[in-house]
């Protein structure tokens, strides 16, 4: 590797602020703020909103979002079927078919 042109590698305390979940871990970032460490050691602070340990995802309290609408309305626009559903009749009655199809073949 070239000298000089690398950041610092080195360990840095990340700590989720809305539930005080904190982790030791090697990093290029930086910070001003230090925090004494369970190993009594001095590290670099790097405050952070949320991470897994307050993300609705990772804790189980993500509200999931009913996309049944989204789906039927795909399929509306766009006049795609399920598998196995019957086709749509006509709304014209048997007795204008059968007028419409001589009047075409008279002409």
């Amino acid at each position: 590797m070239k000298p000089d042109i690398h950041p610092d590698y080195d360990f840095v305390v990340f700590k989720d602020t809305s539930s005080d979940f904190a982790f030791l871990t090697r990093s290029t970032k930086r910070s001003k703020e230090t925090i004494k460490w369970k190993d009594g050691k001095e590290y670099p602070l790097v405050l952070l909103e949320i991470t897994s340990a307050s993300h609705p995802f990772f804790t189980g309290k993500q509200q999931l979002i009913d996309s049944a609408g989204r789906v039927e309305k795909f399929m509306k626009k766009y006049g795609m079927r399920e598998p196995g559903a019957s086709k749509q009749k006509s709304s014209a009655k048997p007795s204008e078919k059968a007028q419409s199809k001589e009047a075409a073949s008279n002409s």
